[in-house]
């Protein structure tokens, strides 16, 4: 299974991007994706996640990007988008995209790096102020 992210850039705060992942290989149902981002001498950080439940799906953001993004996709076919609006510089980083399979996570462990099976290579995100 490969995921692919992309839609990074350069722009300037204020503006808007929006990332793209989507899964390949083998056929998979996610329980979960999420965007996680990931700054120079940081630790990987969780932006925003979807969790399917049944037929209810629940979406997660960071505090500090809720009401400013949005992530939006299908566990039918495996991608998720975030939209970004409002970017600032501190949203400067490697985003990337991860996949829950395994297990169906409780909404607390969307935030854990660990629990994702599967790992996208990452899009650079870069605003300028």
């Amino acid at each position: 299974v490969q995921l692919q992210a992309s839609g990074g850039g350069l722009v300037q705060a204020g503006d808007s991007l929006r990332l793209s992942c989507a899964a390949s290989g083998r056929t998979f149902r996610a329980n979960a994706m999420a965007w996680f981002r990931q700054a120079p001498g940081k630790e990987r950080e969780f932006v925003a996640a979807m969790r399917w439940n049944g037929g209810n799906v629940g979406r997660h953001y960071l505090d500090s990007v809720s009401g400013r993004f949005t992530i939006s996709g299908s566990n039918v076919e495996n991608t998720i988008d975030l939209q970004m609006n409002n970017l600032k510089p501190e949203d400067t980083a490697v985003y990337y995209c991860g996949a829950v399979v395994r297990v169906r996570p409780i909404v607390s462990a969307l935030r854990t790096v660990s629990l994702y099976d599967y790992w996208g290579q990452g899009t650079q995100v870069t605003v300028s102020s």
